[in-house]
C-alpha cells in the first residue's frame, strides 16, 4: 500500500494535465498512487492523460459513466483510494516538489489531526505564480472555520480513517464540495495548518470557481453552510444577513458608478492626471 493516494478529479482539463504529471513525477516522495477519476469529459482529455502517463502502474485511471458533478466524483475518488493519507489535485494544478513529504511529514507528527492543509500560489494560465493565499489555522468552529477567506486551502490532505467518522463529501453540490468537507473534518478531529507554499493554483476561464463562475461559487458555499447549520443546529440567518447584498442595492451602486464615470468632472480629472481610477471605472 502506497504512502499517499493524489486524487484527481477530472472534467474536459486533459489539455493541463502535463505540468501536473510533472510536478507528481518530480516529488521528493516518491512511495504514492495518482487515482484519476474522469468525469464524462466531452473532449479528448482521457486520451490526452492516458498518453501522458503511458504505462506508469502509479496512474490508475477511472471513467464514470456519465457526467455526476464535482462532489459525486471527489466521493468516489475517496472510495477508490488505498491509502490512509489522501489528498485532492485538481488536473489543471500543480504541486511543488516537497508537497507530499512535507504532508505526510505533518500527518505523522500530529496523529490527532484528521485534515492537513498549506497555503496555495495563485497562477495564470501559465502556471505563472502571480500571489500568495495564506491559510489559518483553525482552533475552534467559529467564522473562520466557515471558510468565508479561505481560511483552510489547498494542499489539504486528509486521513481516511477520521474522514470515515464524517456523512463524508456530499454528492449534491456542485461546487464549494472543499467547504462542506473541510467543515466536516473540523467537527470530528483537530486540524493542522502547514504554513508553506505547497499547491499552484491555476487561474483561468473554464476554472470551477473563478473568473465567471465565482458568483456559483458563493451560492455554493452557502449551500454547504445551510446543510452545516442543519448539523450543528445553529441559525447563520443573521451571518447571511450581514454578508448578503440584495441586488436592488448592488444594482443601485453600479447605477452610481456610471453616473461619476459620465461626470465631465470625471472626465476633465482623467484628462489632468488627477482622477487614476476612471479607467477601471
Amino acid at each position: 500500500m502506497s504512502k499517499f493516494s493524489v486524487l484527481i478529479a477530472n472534467y474536459n482539463n486533459g489539455h493541463f494535465f502535463e505540468e501536473c504529471y510533472q510536478s507528481l513525477i518530480a516529488q521528493t516522495e516518491t512511495d504514492w498512487e495518482t487515482i484519476i477519476l474522469d468525469d464524462g469529459s466531452t473532449d479528448k482529455s482521457l486520451e490526452i492523460i492516458k498518453k501522458i502517463v503511458e504505462n506508469d502502474p502509479r496512474f490508475k485511471i477511472h471513467q464514470n459513466g456519465e457526467n455526476k458533478g464535482i462532489g459525486y466524483t471527489k466521493k468516489k475518488l475517496i472510495s477508490l483510494a488505498e491509502s490512509e493519507i489522501c489528498g485532492f489535485l485538481d488536473p489543471d494544478d500543480a504541486l511543488v516538489p516537497h508537497a507530499l513529504e512535507i504532508v505526510l511529514k505533518t500527518h505523522s507528527e500530529n496523529k490527532e489531526a484528521g485534515l492537513v492543509y498549506s497555503n496555495l500560489v495563485f497562477c495564470d494560465e501559465n502556471l505563472k505564480p502571480q500571489s500568495v493565499h495564506k491559510a489559518k489555522q483553525i482552533t475552534e468552529l467559529d467564522q473562520s472555520y466557515y471558510n468565508f477567506k479561505g481560511e483552510i486551502s489547498s494542499f489539504a490532505a486528509l486521513k481516511k480513517s477520521i474522514y470515515e467518522k464524517t456523512a463524508g463529501i456530499d454528492p449534491f453540490l456542485k461546487i464549494a464540495e472543499d467547504k462542506d468537507w473541510y467543515m466536516k473534518m473540523c467537527e470530528v478531529a483537530p486540524v493542522k495548518y502547514i504554513d508553506e507554499d505547497l499547491y499552484l493554483y491555476r487561474v483561468h476561464q473554464n476554472g470551477i470557481s473563478t473568473t465567471t463562475n465565482q458568483e456559483k461559487a458563493v451560492f455554493w458555499h452557502w449551500v454547504a453552510m445551510i446543510k452545516m447549520s442543519e448539523r450543528r443546529n445553529i441559525s447563520i440567518e443573521d451571518l447571511f444577513l450581514e454578508r448578503y447584498v440584495p441586488k436592488s442595492k448592488y444594482e443601485q451602486v453600479l447605477y452610481k458608478l456610471d453616473r461619476v464615470k459620465k461626470s465631465r468632472w470625471a472626465k476633465l480629472g482623467d484628462k489632468l492626471g488627477l482622477f487614476k481610477l476612471f479607467k477601471h471605472l
